[in-house]
């Protein structure tokens, strides 16, 4: 949600987060940010402070003391050591300042809602095999191997189709882009590379067609 009574900055957030693939709703006063904020249908609030009505620290405040854990990212114009610290003791997980690039505040975005996923989310599981997201990591059991980016990428897209037959050319194309000769033996060499870190047996070769992750 934006909470924002300057129509032509709310404009251009929502234009930029629905871009970036986000549902956004727009509310222009304090009063209106509190009441769907308190129905807790929104992932994270953008909240400027000079709202009419309720101003900004006054909706976060009420936000708080209702135990409301919301994400609250701050978007003023008020710029001063006093106001950046009264808006983070009274709860913010971010404060940014006016005139702002749309790309950091995507960014800090990005990182508040990461922030609020549960870990198991960033995580793949197949059988005794677990792939982190985040970390980049395999672990098999005790083991934990960290991965390369195309060792990484090649896991990740195994393990999203498992016991399922995926082509060499499936996965030059996905892992490497289509600049690659189809005639390369790359996808063999990391195939490879990779087994020795999550098990030789765990990806079997189907002759003639691809690789299967075993499930």
């Amino acid at each position: 949600m934006i909470a924002e009574d300057e129509e032509r900055i709310a404009a251009f957030v929502e234009k930029g987060l629905r871009r970036s693939g986000y549902v956004t709703r727009v509310v222009a006063d304090g009063l209106s940010a509190y009441e769907h904020a308190r129905g807790r249908d929104f992932d994270l609030l953008i909240l400027d402070l000079g709202l009419p009505g309720d101003d900004g620290l006054t909706v976060l405040r009420k936000l708080r003391k209702a135990r409301i854990s919301l994400p609250v990212v701050i978007l003023t114009a008020r710029d001063s050591v006093s106001d950046i610290v009264a808006g983070l003791e009274s709860g913010a997980d971010d404060y940014m300042v006016k005139p702002f690039a749309f790309d950091e505040l995507l960014a800090r975005v990005r990182l508040r809602l990461r922030r609020e996923e549960p870990a198991e989310n960033f995580l793949l599981r197949v059988g005794d095999l677990i792939l982190d997201l985040r970390t980049r990591r395999a672990q098999v059991g005790d083991r934990v191997s960290d991965l390369s980016a195309r060792e990484f990428a090649l896991a990740e897209i195994l393990m999203r189709n498992p016991d399922r037959v995926l082509s060499r050319e499936q996965l030059l194309s996905q892992v490497w882009g289509f600049d690659y000769d189809p005639g390369s033996n790359i996808v063999d060499v990391y195939i490879r590379y990779l087994r020795r870190k999550i098990g030789a047996d765990r990806v079997q070769t189907v002759r003639g067609v691809g690789y299967r992750l075993r499930a």
